[in-house]
């Protein structure tokens, strides 16, 4: 398996890291950390060095239940730090995490390489087509409503086989908008209670009838703090454990924010599967 991001090919067949870049002032575990350009860019750096092959740009926290940002501010926060970054580091593969198809636009145009979008096209009906036309990789993630609902709709008979069915019709749509390079993104913790975020792990493997790469983000996710009785801050270990699943049952991407510890649990992966 292999992307192409904008002539540069990306082969998975050892899988990859993902670094979380939020320019946000409320994600989750990192909000409001990196304020500055000086901040922003020693951050890139550090997981630079640290292995990451992507770096995951996000300007609208997607945590239940947060504020509304307007498509103007998303860019606002957006578009400078990524001609920041290219400025000083023109080789990284920035990944622009949102659901706006004109924030996806312009990002690309600003030299972002790939498309991350929660809602799998559904909360801008202009989104396949718009990256069809970019010629991009897209991060399509399973999710139910938007985040402010999400959390109301976790219902589900089957959840993985809802899922599979879900990224058919997403796979099918996104291929006939002329997307070529599609990854799939489970979404721990959107619309999933914790038992179903254990069971859709339990069962990844599952997700490669795809036939695309998969990535996984579990990185400090309540599915692992709230199991361990403790938080965000002192769940490194217990995301990398999950890593080390999710690698597993066939990840190519690992979505995270600790760069050097998802690299060192793709190294070793490797030196098991080859031995």
């Amino acid at each position: 398996m292999t992307l192409n991001c904008r002539g540069k090919l990306i082969d998975l067949e050892i899988p990859k890291v993902m670094g979380i870049l939020n320019c946000t002032p409320d994600s989750f575990y990192d909000g409001g950390k990196y304020k500055n350009e000086e901040e922003i860019l020693i951050q890139v750096e550090k997981m630079l060095i640290d292995g990451a092959t992507f770096i995951d740009l996000g300007a609208y926290s997607s945590k239940p239940n947060v504020a509304f940002v307007s498509e103007s501010e998303e860019s606002s926060r957006l578009l400078p730090v990524i001609e920041c970054i290219l400025k000083n580091f023109p080789d990284t593969l920035l990944s622009v995490d949102t659901f706006r198809s004109e924030v996806a636009r312009k990002s690309i145009e600003s030299g972002a390489v790939i498309i991350n979008d929660i809602s799998g096209g559904s909360l801008d009906e202009n989104m396949m087509q718009t990256v069809g036309n970019l010629k991009v990789p897209y991060i399509m993630m399973h999710m139910k409503g938007n985040p402010q609902t999400m959390q109301f709709l976790a219902n589900y008979e089957s959840i993985v086989k809802e899922m599979l069915f879900y990224f058919s019709e997403k796979i099918s749509q996104a291929r006939g908008f002329g997307i070529n390079d599609i990854i799939v993104d489970p979404g721990f913790g959107f619309a999933k209670t914790l038992h179903h975020n254990f069971e859709v792990m339990q069962k990844l493997e599952l997700l490669q009838f795809l036939e695309v790469p998969l990535l996984v983000g579990i990185s400090r996710k309540s599915m692992i703090y709230k199991t361990l009785q403790t938080d965000a801050q002192n769940s490194l270990n217990g995301t990398t454990f999950l890593n080390a699943i999710a690698l597993q049952k066939g990840a190519k991407i690992l979505r995270v924010h600790d760069v050097k510890e998802a690299v060192e649990c793709v190294k070793l992966f490797e030196n098991l599967k080859n031995n």
